[in-house]
């Protein structure tokens, strides 16, 4: 799209990001928004944290400047940022909480990641990305490659050049990448990450306007509830299906694989483990980016089941007020007949005999039962002691959730992160449906676990709960359960 004076223009005048640029504040806005969101990915913040540390920034800043130095107190600056013409916070209220929450806008996101763009680097990469660029060609042209026997040409010769590299290492001819590429891939790779995290905002910032845009339209609309629906779930659908949400879709997918977080983990690990990199190593947050990507890829998630959750309550106070529209028209018509009741029409007004023959059939009269009382003696017999079987009294199942806990805490402490699945077929069920639904409410109890609900597995267990079968055969039992993943992370906080 070319650019033109009407579009700088009018972007100047509308676009967040440029308002936050020339903001006479934007040197106290800015840093601080960076130090209190970006750096630590917060998603979110509540109104009495983001005014706390505002003032303690404030403090520092007047001491230097002196009290002229922005007049106005916190929390006046904080409504300022999130009221609608600045639009550099998203003010909300969460679910139970009568506090104010904030989250920075994609647009200030933007602003941000351009302000430090303009940072002075060391070097600047040009190897690493190149070689990003080729290989991207190279995917967008065989993955569109229809034409067998290209696609075999193009393997084979990926083939050759890697039994060529084999036979070198086998000869010793080892080619190690010296110090400056590999500061120059990791620069590329934590510009990468953090482009990915603010890829976040904008996913959740477009079904977030999407929720907005159905609850404007349940608010106003007055025909069909039918045509209302169709619309919604068009829309819902076409933002689903768009580029961005398919690629955001297998993205996720990707990430919530254990291979997968399981490969990144210990590819972070050796990479941050390089003596090469040692400059890096104060780069914490990189280290544990994925776990950065679920947060804020749950909290995407989180919003677009807030959209579902508007519908089904659409539908569910549609229904009351139609329940309550007929029952108003049946006391209607109940008031009406008690009025009629004390004027009515003298002479014969209406004769039935009856709406229907009434038939009587001898056969379909059931029988007489007679009912056998159980005859209960009061006298309690008293037998010999060796005789008696306690195992009875004691035969009941109980849970013990700190084993539970232990057998997590056990793989936790070698693994980042393990499958409820993959526990149980390490520890394997003991207690039957019992023990399996403890496990879910462990994982359920503060976030201890990411919890999958669109892709399901299947786990097994012995019926006999650890006793033996009274026929000598033993059966399995399984049930179908959504895929839960214990972090260590989540253990960790």
């Amino acid at each position: 799209m070319s650019i033109s004076y009407d579009h700088i223009t009018k972007l100047f005048k509308s676009h967040p990001a440029l308002r936050l640029l020339r903001a006479e504040s934007a040197p106290l806005i800015c840093p601080f928004f960076d130090k209190v969101f970006i750096q630590p990915n917060v998603r979110f913040i509540s109104r009495s944290d983001i005014v706390s540390r505002l003032e303690d920034m404030l403090f520092h800043i007047r001491e230097i400047e002196g009290e002229e130095a922005y007049p106005k107190n916190a929390g006046a600056y904080i409504d300022d940022w999130s009221h609608n013409d600045k639009g550099w916070l998203r003010k909300f209220y969460p679910e139970n909480s009568d506090e104010p929450y904030y989250d920075l806008t994609p647009a200030t996101e933007k602003a941000l990641a351009w302000i430090e763009s303009l940072t002075a680097h060391s070097f600047i990469g040009t190897e690493s990305r190149l070689l990003t660029i080729f290989e991207l060609l190279r995917q967008m042209i065989l993955g569109r490659e229809k034409d067998t026997e290209a696609r075999i040409a193009e393997l084979e010769k990926k083939k050759k050049e890697l039994d060529r590299e084999i036979r070198m290492v086998r000869r010793g001819e080892i080619k190690v990448m010296d110090e400056t590429a590999l500061r120059e891939r990791f620069m590329q790779f934590s510009s990468m990450a953090r482009e990915l995290l603010s890829d976040f905002r904008t996913v959740e910032h477009n079904f977030r306007q999407l929720d907005r845009n159905v609850r404007e339209k349940i608010a106003s609309w007055e025909a069909s509830k039918g045509q209302l629906l169709e619309q919604i779930f068009g829309e819902r659908d076409a933002i689903a299906d768009s580029d961005q949400g398919r690629s955001f879709r297998a993205f996720w997918d990707f990430l919530m694989s254990p291979q997968s977080q399981d490969e990144l983990t210990e590819l972070l690990g050796k990479v941050f483990s390089m003596e090469e990199l040692s400059v890096f190593h104060s780069e914490k947050r990189l280290r544990k980016i994925h776990f950065d990507w679920l947060d804020a890829g749950e909290q995407t998630q989180r919003t677009v089941a807030s959209l579902s959750g508007q519908l089904r309550k659409y539908l569910d106070n549609k229904a009351y007020l139609e329940n309550k529209r007929i029952i108003t028209i049946l006391d209607n018509i109940a008031a009406a007949a008690l009025k009629a009741k004390k004027n009515l029409p003298t002479g014969t007004f209406m004769s039935v005999d009856s709406l229907a023959p009434d038939i009587k059939l001898p056969l379909e009269r059931p029988l007489y039962k007679f009912t056998e009382n159980a005859a209960i003696s009061a006298i309690v017999a008293q037998a010999e002691d060796e005789n008696i079987d306690y195992h009875s009294l004691f035969d009941q199942i109980y849970v013990d959730k700190q084993s539970l806990l232990a057998n997590i805490n056990a793989e936790l402490s070698e693994k980042s992160q393990i499958a409820l699945h993959d526990l149980i077929a390490r520890y394997p069920l003991e207690k039957g449906l019992s023990e399996l639904v403890t496990y879910i409410s462990i994982a359920g109890e503060d976030n201890l676990a990411v919890i999958n609900d669109e892709q399901c597995v299947t786990v097994e267990w012995d019926t006999t709960t650890g006793k033996p079968p009274s026929n000598g055969r033993y059966t399995k039992k399984k049930a179908l359960i959504p895929l839960i993943i214990f972090n260590r992370k989540n253990y960790d906080s």
